[in-house]
């Protein structure tokens, strides 16, 4: 299953890390911990992790022995915290997020606390710690959202672009990918389940399609975008469409159609159509200014 992210890094992140704080929000998540230990290969100063979960963070504690990694336990909705976790922080890579679709659809008013509010109050304090870059890790659900997550995740890269064209001492940008084989609580854990007790697999629809790649892929491509932050851009990955059936078929043929779920898109997009129009496309990505002509 191969992507379009080439998985060779470019030269210049080196010399962009070099001897670099940087405080990564939800970095004891799937992709966030993978992050941190590929951060820790280059001759950055420290890397400090802020993270609710404390159960997380011990885990990845036990799995990395470097006396620059920092484990900070905190809320993004604590300004206090932020403010002591971003003191002398030289670059913000967010990641904290209530990301299951169905647990945010039961829960909205934590999920826009936590999706919304939580990089509000992360820009507030930046905007008193000055780092010299923020980047914000976003999803393909925020293009023309149709479910509550996708339109708070909408919403932040909507300030992060603001803080991009307004802010002029912070260099802004958001990541924007779709989905990624490995991370915790995606389908394929629960098919793994399911066929662990002789169950079939619930497939929502075989007609639906959804964009995957691995997780080296999103790591390479957050670390890649690093250096082009810029005023408030997105970056779109090229990433590959896969139909849902032919991915069910590899890890069973015994099926349960379980029915398309309340607001979800039968096939997701990278980028909407107005988008495209203020976007200028590389080899490996789309890179999206809203504050274009």
């Amino acid at each position: 299953m191969k992507s379009k992210i080439k998985k060779q890094l470019p030269n210049n992140i080196k010399k962009e890390l070099n001897n670099k704080v940087i405080l990564v929000t939800g970095g004891a998540g799937s992709i966030g911990s993978e992050l941190v230990k590929k951060l820790l290969e280059f001759p950055i100063s420290s890397v400090r992790v802020l993270d609710i979960n404390e159960h997380a963070l011990f885990k990845l504690k036990r799995k990395i022995h470097d006396d620059r990694f920092r484990p900070l336990l905190g809320d993004i909705l604590n300004l206090d915290r932020l403010e002591m976790a971003a003191k002398d922080v030289d670059i913000v890579i967010h990641m904290a997020a209530i990301k299951n679709i169905e647990i945010s659809e039961f829960n909205p008013i934590e999920t826009i606390d936590t999706n919304v509010n939580g990089i509000v109050n992360l820009i507030k304090t930046i905007m008193k710690t000055n780092p010299s870059k923020f980047l914000n890790v976003s999803t393909d659900k925020a293009a023309e959202p149709s479910t509550l997550y996708g339109a708070t995740k909408n919403l932040a890269e909507h300030v992060v672009s603001w803080g991009g064209a307004h802010v002029p001492t912070i260099k802004f940008a958001s990541v924007r990918f779709g989905n990624v084989f490995e991370t915790r609580g995606n389908v394929f854990e629960i098919w793994k389940e399911q066929i662990d007790e002789g169950k079939p697999i619930t497939v929502t629809d075989y007609k639906m399609k959804r964009f995957f790649f691995e997780k080296q892929d999103a790591v390479n491509f957050i670390l890649k975008c690093i250096p082009l932050i810029k005023e408030g851009d997105i970056f779109v990955p090229k990433m590959k469409l896969y139909n849902l059936k032919d991915l069910a078929m590899k890890f069973s043929k015994n099926h349960k159609i379980i029915g398309v779920r309340q607001d979800e898109k039968m096939e997701e997009i990278l980028l909407s159509d107005n988008e495209k129009k203020h976007s200028v496309e590389k080899e490996d990505m789309w890179i999206i200014n809203r504050h274009s002509n």
